[in-house]
């Protein structure tokens, strides 16, 4: 009876140790402020999850290959597409992630070798905005892309899938959508009452990557994950964010000489 027990036991462990974590993500986002090296923790609220970003401040894109195969990771900031300009869609061109690669999308794609780099930034001066685009801002979106037929090779950076819709559409992507001016500020309009910051097209920085074939094994996605952003003022407005309240008062430990601005009454 004691090894009928032994052997049921070791059954059960072994079935549980088969079962596949279906519930973890192919790539995991965060988002990190490059100027103060703080990575943003993330607010579940309301089936969103939010993130309080500083205005000015630069920030990147941190994305984790979780898996043992490569994947096509399509990066979209508020709407757009992060390499190519457009307005965002996953069967556009995006970033090649190795087996298990961790790397940092710290910009808007200018070249092979360059970015503008992720700025927090009021709503108006956002590149969205600036470009006739302001409907989407606030979000940060992945949309991820299994390989048909893996290929393991060595890769120095972070590379670029780039097929012939890409060549096509890139000469669309260097201009703006025209629309007219009362309809783009209508827009602005209809965002600013949600959202009060966007992400603005910084300084330029150099980000070297190449240039590789990824044939995708379905034509959707096998993930898409959101990511919404706004300043710690509006987050504690809608309840995103707990309200921060200092749990003592601060008290010095010598003695000071002047510590107080005024003469106060004596004790009775």
């Amino acid at each position: 009876m004691f090894r009928k027990i032994i052997l049921m036991s070791l059954a059960l462990f072994l079935t549980g140790a088969c079962t596949p974590l279906s519930a973890r993500p192919l790539v995991d986002v965060s988002i990190v402020d490059r100027d103060t090296g703080e990575w943003l923790r993330q607010y579940p609220h309301r089936g969103d999850t939010w993130v309080a970003g500083t205005p000015g401040n630069r920030y990147g894109v941190r994305l984790t290959n979780t898996t043992g195969e490569r994947v096509l990771v399509v990066l979209s900031v508020d709407g757009i597409n992060a390499v190519t300009g457009q307005t965002a869609a996953p069967s556009q061109a995006g970033y090649v992630l190795e087996p298990w690669e961790s790397t940092e999308i710290a910009g808007w794609r200018k070249s092979l070798d360059d970015i503008a780099q992720f700025v927090f930034t009021d709503l108006g001066d956002s590149y969205a905005a600036r470009t006739g685009r302001p409907r989407n801002v606030g979000v940060i979106g992945v949309a991820v892309f299994q390989e048909s037929r893996p290929r393991y090779y060595p890769a120095p950076m972070p590379s670029i899938s780039r097929g012939r819709e890409y060549e096509r559409d890139e000469a669309k992507s260097a201009s703006a959508p025209a629309a007219a001016e009362g309809q783009i500020r209508e827009q602005a309009a209809d965002s600013a009452a949600r959202q009060s910051m966007g992400t603005g097209h910084g300084q330029r920085e150099w980000s070297p990557v190449g240039q590789t074939q990824f044939v995708r094994a379905t034509r959707s996605p096998a993930q898409i994950s959101e990511l919404r952003y706004d300043d710690a003022h509006r987050l504690i407005s809608i309840g995103a964010m707990p309200r921060q309240y200092p749990r003592y008062e601060r008290r010095d430990p010598a003695p000071r000489a002047f510590p107080n601005g005024f003469v106060a009454d004596p004790y009775r």
